[in-house]
């Protein structure tokens, strides 16, 4: 596994993951562009992926300006490997390395990625409009768990 910062030239790959996923689905395929896309990467943000043998198979993005992680996704068939941690904490580290604002995040109630961000600390702050769970994470959560190197499951 390789992991790295994401270049504009990943985009189709990007898109590729965000619509394998199984949870967390888009309703209409066609909200998130290739415009979007260009925007997180090269101004709003930073995004990673990890690539096995040569292919993008998870990726996360980190918007410093809506103060979000926008997204993180790892194929099913690579999903309890490891790669969707990796990509959070490079995010974290990255995120809180430029602000020591909270960010925030959102995801389906009831779904894998809920358990996953409950497991590293991220708190409820409660629904959005849609149903979607909002959580938040504090640099001093995150550095309290950087420094103890909890263990993620």
């Amino acid at each position: 596994m390789l992991f790295r910062e994401a270049q504009l030239t990943d985009i189709p790959q990007l898109s590729w993951v965000r619509l394998s996923v199984q949870e967390n689905r888009l309703s209409d395929p066609g909200r998130i562009t290739v415009q979007d896309y260009t925007e997180y990467l090269s101004q709003r943000g930073k995004c990673w992926v990890c690539e096995v043998a040569g292919e993008v198979v998870g990726f996360g993005i980190a918007d410093l300006v809506g103060r979000s992680i926008w997204a993180l996704f790892v194929q099913p068939e690579f999903a309890g490997q490891g790669i969707g941690k990796q990509l959070h904490d490079r995010m974290l580290d990255w995120y809180f390395g430029q602000t020591t604002e909270p960010v925030w995040l959102r995801t389906d109630p009831g779904s894998r990625a809920e358990e996953f961000y409950r497991r590293r600390g991220w708190q409820d702050t409660g629904r959005m409009q849609g149903g979607e769970i909002r959580f938040e994470m504090t640099v001093e959560v995150w550095k309290g768990k950087r420094a103890t190197h909890q263990p993620v499951a």
